[in-house]
């Protein structure tokens, strides 16, 4: 948006861009002519060399985001730079206005939207053009406050604003609500003072008036040098008019001693800084999962260096560091864990209220809790890779975002200070010259027309809801990159989910053992010895099992693979075979009619299945399966209650795949589906009509999650696929998919709640104040009880956001008792049965452990821990 300036005909701007991507001097021709070809644009010159192309334009023909597009248009990307910037002083929507003019005026700024319930400017821009010093400039000289950028630390300074800011405008709002008494009293009981009554009032009332309306006279000055209309206009107005005509009557100018309205100038601005105090306290409360996360940056880190301790500052440690973390210490970075082991409490990041065991080998992430041991962790991920470093900028940016539905308010935004403007002057016209009322009753409404209206609602509708309901995923461990993506979650049909990795935990495991002619135990220790020369991913999964139930795997030779069919090895001295049918009919070997059955119960269940020969007959059959995730069934049951069709989409066979689905409850399976045809069939399903989300977590998922209309990524998963995701989920668990469906639904819905209340407000109680009513009821407003109405329409629209900060979605709610805790009957500590990795098995119960060390307590002495 250009400032009106900008707007008149001929004049010209030129800016220097960045371009990236070019590679000969074609490239350069192409930008050259795909700008000079736009309408606007009256020269433009690419330099290869320093890849950067000069443009000469008329802003009021085109504009620098447009120049941008035509850029990305002919195949190659402008380098721009990204700032968010802390605003103060902000009030209503016409100030968000104001300072987006500013910004989006300044030469090198392609776009600038700001937040008003996060007081923030989110501000892309080219650096080569403009600097943050223009910016901040361009703030206050729109009469703002700029308090610094984000992630600089500046969160003392933004609190300190806050608070004078409050502290301010209470102490105004004392002494407004003082003079008001007695600027009241004064009009029921006359003192016996040797003045005039109107002189008296107007001694009393002048010093508080000015007091009260001196910042919203300054804004109103401010917003007229700046060529807006904001809603410091429109009080200044209201309350100007109540004193002025007040004075004018109190010296018998014009009009007479009738239209003294000291007591309402006073009130109305009293009334008006009430508003706007209770509006900046809640405002500022809309921001605290935000704050929470960036409190959560620690600043400095223990690092061990040549056997000693090292107190160093975050920014100055380095990937493959060793950090020591103590017990109640703060995890400063990404990593992996060297030595020790603790539990370490991750709610602030996952959302999850348990704490995790950690042991050598674990992974950390900055900013959680270590509780009870000393941890040795190398640094994998510093500064801005961190986890929590990219949940707060993902947060942020979230933040920073308009849904579709905010262009209804910023559309009815541009055109309400006119029409108010209108509607009152139309109001004091129609009843004065029209309707022969008093000149009395026709400023009355006057004034209350211009004090009750209130776009501020209209501003801090979608804003606060935004903001509040991001937040609230970012502490339940659902990032929402954007506000778009909260309004395709609210539309949404059809949830598709990827397989492997996905639905499964995305490495096989061993499911069952049949003993046949041998104990299970002797059939997978048989297994495992010949597995363990193998590094395919069944032999690795057979090894494991052995290794986790405590058997001996006994050595073997002459190991050879049998290319389709399986393995074969010397086990202590007999010849034994691990493989399929084919393997064993190559050897002569008929499995037997139980044989047969288990496996062929075995291959209905969608598992691979293996036969374990030696000595001419099967001495077992063993199962190998990619083993659900513990929340797929929760997460599809939820989903269909919600009225949603679950689809699978995968490589796998038919048989398989609808196997696995039929165990979730899924109905729809899309089996033998390549990687890069998964985009194709959420396009497919897109083109019947569906809106589809896509749940996945890899590489091969990148282009079904950008092709989908909410495309949700496990946090789990790579960078690729959480690049691509609308919404990325930081544990790896499935009931987040329907809960962030069910927060994203919620968020929206509390938008449009938000902006019908303030719009029917605005539509109801404007012609109230106008009069409409008068003649049929002797209904209207008096001008200071109309002020106060426009205080509450702000604070209730604020207050419906922050109910947000409560939610649980449906999915989530007792989900830990619903799973069923296990206690660790060495340490008492809960343990979640599904997530387990340590159990063992006494008297026919299997008991669940939190570490290896409890494990390995119990088995010595369990019946020590079972009596205690």
């Amino acid at each position: 948006m250009e400032t009106e300036e900008e707007k008149q005909e001929g004049q010209t701007r030129k800016e220097t861009l960045k371009v990236s991507g070019m590679h000969c001097a074609t490239c350069a021709l192409t930008i050259e002519k795909a700008l000079k070809t736009m309408d606007g644009v009256k020269g433009a010159a690419v330099n290869l060399g320093t890849e950067q192309a000069s443009v000469e334009y008329d802003p009021a023909k085109v504009s620098a985001t447009e120049i941008e597009q035509a850029v990305a248009g002919a195949g190659y990307a402008v380098v721009t730079g990204r700032a968010t910037l802390k605003v103060g002083g902000m009030m209503c929507a016409t100030c968000v206005k104001t300072i987006e003019t500013a910004l989006q005026a300044l030469p090198g700024v392609v776009s600038a939207t700001v937040n008003l319930g996060a007081e923030r400017a989110y501000v892309v821009y080219n650096p080569d053009t403009v600097g943050i010093p223009e910016m901040k400039a361009a703030i206050e000289d729109a009469g703002y406050q700029y308090l610094g950028m984000e992630g600089e630390e500046t969160g003392e300074i933004e609190k300190k604003a806050r608070e004078a800011d409050l502290r301010d405008k209470k102490r105004r709002i004392i002494v407004g609500a003082v003079a008001s008494a007695v600027l009241m009293g004064l009009m029921f009981a006359m003192p016996p003072v040797p003045v005039a009554m109107p002189y008296l009032l107007l001694v009393i009332a002048t010093p508080p008036f000015v007091y009260l309306s001196g910042p919203i006279f300054l804004g109103a000055w401010r917003a007229l040098k700046n060529r807006t209309l904001n809603m410091d206009v429109m009080y200044s107005m209201g309350i100007g008019v109540a004193f002025a005509a007040s004075v004018l009557g109190t010296f018998g100018i014009v009009l007479t001693t009738d239209f003294l309205f000291y007591e309402t100038a006073v009130m109305l601005a009293t009334f008006l800084t009430l508003g706007r105090y209770l509006e900046a306290r809640a405002k500022g409360r809309t921001g605290e999962a935000i704050a929470a996360l960036v409190r959560l940056r620690p600043k400095t880190a223990t690092v061990l260096a040549d056997g000693k301790e090292e107190e160093r500052p975050i920014e100055e440690v380095r990937p493959g560091d060793v950090i020591l973390i103590r017990p109640g210490g703060q995890v400063p970075v990404d990593g992996t864990v060297r030595k020790g082991e603790s539990y370490v409490d991750e709610s602030m990041i996952s959302g999850e209220p348990l704490p995790v065991g950690k042991e050598p080998g674990g992974k950390v992430v900055g900013g959680t809790i270590n509780q009870d041991g000393v941890l040795e962790v190398e640094a994998t991920r510093v500064g801005r890779d961190t986890v929590l470093a990219q949940i707060i900028r993902l947060v942020e940016e979230a933040q920073g975002t308009r849904p579709p539905v905010q262009r209804i308010a910023d559309t009815a935004v541009t055109y309400f200070i006119p029409a108010v403007l209108a509607v009152a002057a139309a109001a004091f016209l129609t009843w004065y010259f029209v309707l022969d009322a008093t000149l009395l009753f026709a400023l009355t409404t006057l004034i209350s027309v211009l004090v009750i209206a209130c776009p501020c609602a209209l501003g801090l509708a979608t804003p606060t809801a935004i903001t509040v309901g991001v937040g609230r995923g970012a502490e339940l461990g659902i990032l929402i990159k954007s506000g778009e993506a909260l309004e395709s979650a609210e539309n949404l049909t059809t949830v598709a989910f990827d397989k492997t990795g996905t639905l499964t935990k995305g490495k096989p495991e061993v499911t069952d053992v049949v003993g046949l002619a041998a104990e299970k135990n002797e059939v997978l220790a048989l297994a495992a010895g010949v597995e363990r020369n193998s590094q395919h991913p069944v032999a690795t999964a057979i090894v494991g099992s052995a290794g986790e139930r405590g058997l001996a795997i006994p050595e073997s030779t002459d190991f050879d693979t049998v290319r389709g069919k399986g393995v074969v090895a010397v086990v202590e001295g007999r010849q034994v075979a691990l493989g399929n049918r084919a393997l064993l009919a190559e050897r002569m070997i008929t499995p037997s009619g139980e044989a047969a059955d288990a496996a062929e119960r075995l291959e209905e269940e969608g598992k691979t299945v293996s036969f374990l020969a030696a000595d001419g007959r099967v001495l077992g059959v063993l199962a190998v399966a990619d083993t659900l995730k513990p929340t797929a069934m929760q997460a599809v049951a939820a989903l269909k209650k919600m009225g949603l069709s679950v689809v699978m989409v995968t490589g796998d066979n038919e048989r398989t795949a609808h196997a696995i689905a039929g165990m979730i409850g899924i109905d729809r399976v899309l089996a033998e589906v390549l990687p890069d045809e998964k985009a194709a069939e959420v396009r497919a399903l897109q083109d019947r009509g569906d809106r589809v989300a896509f749940v996945g977590d890899g590489i091969n998922d990148a282009p079904a999650l950008a092709q989908a209309d909410l495309g949700i990524a496990i946090g789990g998963g790579t960078d690729v696929a959480i690049e691509s995701g609308d919404v990325v989920l930081v544990k790896d668990d499935l009931t987040d998919v329907p809960a962030a469906i069910q927060l994203s639904q919620k968020t929206i819905g509390r938008v449009k709640m938000n902006l019908f209340w303030a719009f029917a407000y605005n539509a109801a109680l404007i012609p109230v104040a106008a009069g409409v009513l008068y003649p049929a009821f002797g209904i209207t407003f008096r001008p200071e009880l109309a002020g106060l109405a426009m205080a509450a329409s702000s604070v209730t629209v604020v207050t419906l956001s922050l109910l947000l900060k409560g939610y649980m979605p449906e999915a989530k709610r007792g989900k830990t008792e619903e799973r069923g805790m296990e206690i660790d009957p060495v340490c008492k500590m809960k343990v979640d049965p599904t997530t387990a990795r340590h159990t063992s098995d006494y008297k026919g119960k299997k008991y669940y452990f939190c570490a290896p060390g409890c494990k390995k307590a119990f088995e010595a002495e369990p019946e020590k821990y079972l009596k205690g």
